[in-house]
């Protein structure tokens, strides 16, 4: 056989194979790994991911499993060694990709030790206080904080958090020190929302769908909404038009994600997936259900995403001297 035939045939089999590898995955149950506990915002979004997709990708079951602790880093560092075969993924999160790699020096892995695949979702932040508290707008509660130093205190679900770092940069975006509001830990977002209810602590910055029902029955008042004015409660001012337009940084997000040499196959198959699910009404419908905003991007563009993320908070765990 003449060597360029050869060749030929050669780089027409590879390109069959590779075809045929793209058409093949997923060929077997996929596993999505979630960070948090059943019935927070990644678990709602990435399990609305999962029951929406398979039906894109070959009718493959993707079953979803919690596996928590440690922020969320437990999970991220599993699937960080996982095999690199696409058949198992990491619902990341704030925490396990942003707040966790900028606070803790130790851990063991980088923020883009990942195969990025797409950012599937946004989760409004609201910060408000109990609906007769004295504060009528966020320049009041400010006010109050900086003439009374350590007397105000906040809710949240931990150091390590979105509630927690979310206060910590208005203290920093207002001048003011950390000392200057004093955070009280609880064991999730729900209990972070029913402390100022329950008037156990003076404010909060929390996800919006816990706090959204409680604005609209007047029994929290928000302070400001991230990263805009919400239909659902209009009368709450963005971030900007309270005079902290930074904050509109401030946001949850969920993005799916997978070891690092994640085949290009593997990738290019869940980008046709994503883009399917951004024109998919019953995907679309199960994450307005949940509180989401659709955010489906490139791996290019998520990665860009993630590393501002990052960047925001290492420079704000550096500001505060708190990094471990």
């Amino acid at each position: 056989m003449k060597p360029f035939l050869a060749s030929f045939i050669s780089l027409g089999i590879a390109a069959a194979s590779c075809g045929l590898a793209h058409a093949q995955y997923p060929s077997k149950p996929i596993t999505f790994v979630i960070p948090f506990a059943a019935g927070g915002d990644s678990d709602l979004s990435g399990r609305n991911v999962a029951q929406h997709a398979q039906k894109y990708l070959n009718s493959q079951p993707i079953v979803a499993v919690n596996r928590v602790g440690a922020s969320g880093t437990i999970a991220a560092a599993a699937v960080r060694a996982a095999p690199a075969d696409g058949y198992t993924l990491l619902v990341a999160r704030i925490a396990t990709h942003a707040i966790m790699p900028a606070l803790d020096s130790k851990l063991s892995y980088k923020w883009n030790d990942f195969t990025m695949l797409s950012l599937i979702e946004l989760n409004p932040f609201i910060c408000f206080v109990k609906g007769d508290s004295p504060w009528k707008n966020a320049a009041e509660l400010i006010a109050s904080t900086r003439a009374y130093p350590g007397k105000l205190n906040y809710s949240t679900s931990g150091v390590g958090t979105s509630q927690n770092m979310s206060v910590q940069y208005l203290m920093t975006l207002a001048g003011l020190t950390r000392d200057h509001a004093v955070g009280i830990h609880y064991k999730g977002g729900g209990e972070v929302t029913t402390a100022v209810l329950g008037g156990q602590v003076h404010f909060a910055c929390n996800n919006a769908p816990t706090v959204i029902p409680q604005v609209k029955a007047g029994a929290l008042r928000g302070m400001f909404v991230m990263p805009a004015r919400l239909a659902e409660i209009p009368d709450v001012p963005s971030a900007r038009e309270a005079g902290f337009p930074d904050m509109e940084k401030i946001v949850g997000w969920t993005a799916l994600m997978g070891p690092p040499g994640l085949p290009r196959e593997v990738v290019d198959r869940w980008v046709d997936t994503f883009a399917r699910l951004a024109k998919d009404p019953d995907w679309q419908q199960g994450n307005a259900r949940i509180g989401g905003i659709a955010a489906i991007r490139s791996p290019a563009e998520t990665e860009k995403f993630v590393r501002e993320q990052y960047e925001l908070y290492d420079k704000l765990v550096g500001a505060l001297g708190i990094r471990q």
